[in-house]
């Protein structure tokens, strides 16, 4: 699930299926890395019982993708051809995280009609 709000990232957990949280293309940058951290934590304490992965997107910004890293984000999208991508890779790797190339498949909730096909994408696409 694309989200950018904790509504929306609490509208994608409130089911109890198993969610991917998705920031939007190059939230890292304009949100910053704090932000996401602080909304996942927010909404996974308002659904504790719901299995969640949650993934950075920081677009082409490697310096992002390290602070993302050095405050406990897991899972991180930056561009094949970011500079620097090279020494994030090796951090993560290092770290045991997971460092994407590319997002995930997602349904958007900023999309009309999202939180009407959310339990049947979350039960076909998600984790």
């Amino acid at each position: 699930m694309i989200v950018c709000s904790l509504v929306e990232a609490c509208q994608a957990l409130a089911g109890g299926l198993p969610v991917t949280l998705l920031s939007q293309r190059g939230a890292a940058l304009f949100a910053g890395c704090q932000f996401w951290r602080s909304l996942v934590l927010q909404a996974r304490a308002a659904h504790p019982n719901t299995p969640v992965h949650d993934v950075l997107d920081c677009a082409d910004a490697s310096g992002y993708a390290l602070a993302a890293l050095r405050i406990g984000q897991h899972i991180i999208v930056l561009d094949p051809d970011a500079p620097g991508r090279d020494s994030v890779a090796a951090v993560a790797r290092e770290r045991g995280d997971l460092l994407l190339d590319r997002p995930p498949p997602a349904l958007d909730l900023k999309d009309k009609s999202a939180v009407r096909r959310l339990e049947g994408w979350l039960r076909s696409h998600d984790m």
